[in-house]
């Protein structure tokens, strides 16, 4: 009989590489509204799955869209002007 041995080393070795990097949680943090207005969107898409959409939810795809749509234009506006140098628009 074979004992079980644990591999917690062998798992855990590399553990401190696996974390996410101050640039990656920042990245994160930038995008972060461009994912909540996402999530946002598939919600109102969701609660429309099993029905026939309503006006009412027609109106909270529309809006969900559109804040989808402006949360992106904003973090592309950032990230330009970010890159510029001078603040050159």
């Amino acid at each position: 009989m074979n004992p079980i041995v644990t591999v917690q080393d062998a798992v855990t070795a590399f553990a401190d590489f696996m974390e996410p990097t101050n640039a990656e949680l920042d990245a994160i943090e930038r995008e972060m509204p461009v994912i909540l207005a996402d999530v946002e969107l598939l919600d109102a898409h969701i609660v429309t799955l099993d029905r026939i959409p309503t006006e009412l939810d027609n109106r909270r795809i529309r809006r969900a869209r559109r804040r989808a749509l402006a949360a992106r234009v904003a973090l592309l506006n950032r990230s330009a002007s970010a890159s510029l140098p001078g603040g050159a628009a």
